[in-house]
């Protein structure tokens, strides 16, 4: 038996499953798993070789794939989908008769029928109790409710990005990566909010990718405020230009000149009144938790 990775339902879940056929499945075939959620279809991604379970973060669960979707499964398919939109419109109608305070995002009905995720967001905690009653009286089956941030609403109704390309979250990402503009300061990218903000509302995830990259070589550069020796006189390093890995600087009555790392000799260097300020504080015993 051959274990795939398989990617399926609205949140693109991902799972090991295993495949009692001799035959391969090829990247891209669509099949019938089962899942805890029931019949599900799914995408096969690529064989689950333990190098690759081991590359890819996020929950797994095992479990086998049926078989390769058939034609009959495609029409079928085809009927769930369209009847998701009128699920979604009565689902949307008993919500706003109850008065509840969320936001219905989607509603996912599982291949199998066994059951309709209800995908919503809500500013805080909500007693959809009574609501999931009434919902599994009018779709006769069981209903999930599940709530969700904005950037997971993206990943279910967003599709393409600034850059052209479908939005990341919707497209690969297995989990969402913590962004903040201390990534886009170092990156020297506009701290426009319209610009770096992706179809969320939220940092562009694409601001993590290579960040790591820009710390790693941002340790091999001088820091800004090092006084060094250069070959044409004493200066003060005022900027860092981190993917030339050149600094720039200052020599008195000179101006602002670049130079390689190499060609430098650090003669003392001075932190910033903000580092100085928290190695005091460390010093001192006084530091507070941000």
């Amino acid at each position: 038996m051959i274990k795939y990775i398989v990617r399926y339902g609205a949140m693109r879940i991902l799972g090991v499953f295993t495949y009692p056929e001799h035959t391969t499945l090829p990247h891209g075939q669509h099949v019938i798993v089962r899942t805890t959620r029931g019949q599900e279809i799914g995408t096969v991604l690529c064989q689950a070789t333990p190098e690759i379970i081991a590359e890819i973060k996020g929950e797994w669960i095992e479990d086998r794939v049926i078989r390769p979707m058939t034609e009959a499964d495609k029409t079928e398919q085809q009927q769930i989908q369209t009847g998701e939109k009128d699920e979604f419109i009565r689902c949307r109608n008993i919500i706003r008769k109850m008065e509840i305070a969320m936001d219905l995002v989607r509603v996912e009905h599982v291949f199998g029928g066994e059951r309709i995720i209800v995908y919503y967001v809500a500013e805080g905690r909500v007693d959809f109790r009574e609501l999931v009653k009434v919902l599994a009286a009018e779709f006769q089956t069981r209903v999930e409710m599940r709530q969700i941030g904005v950037r997971d609403e993206t990943k279910l109704l967003a599709d393409f990005g600034d850059c052209g390309k479908e939005v990341c979250c919707n497209w690969y990402l297995t989990e969402m990566p913590p962004v903040s503009m201390k990534m886009a300061k170092l990156q020297k990218a506009t701290l426009d909010p319209t610009k770096i903000s992706g179809r969320c509302g939220r940092l562009k995830c694409c601001l993590r990718y290579e960040y790591d990259h820009y710390v790693e070589t941002q340790k091999e550069l001088p820091p800004i405020n090092c006084h060094v020796n250069t070959e044409e006189g004493e200066g003060k390093v005022v900027a860092q230009e981190i993917l030339a890995r050149k600094v720039i600087v200052e020599i008195n009555d000179r101006g602002r000149k670049m130079f390689c790392p190499k060609s430098l000799q650090i003669l003392s260097y001075d932190p910033p009144d903000k580092l100085r300020n928290e190695v005091n504080d460390v010093t001192e015993g006084t530091t507070e938790e941000e």
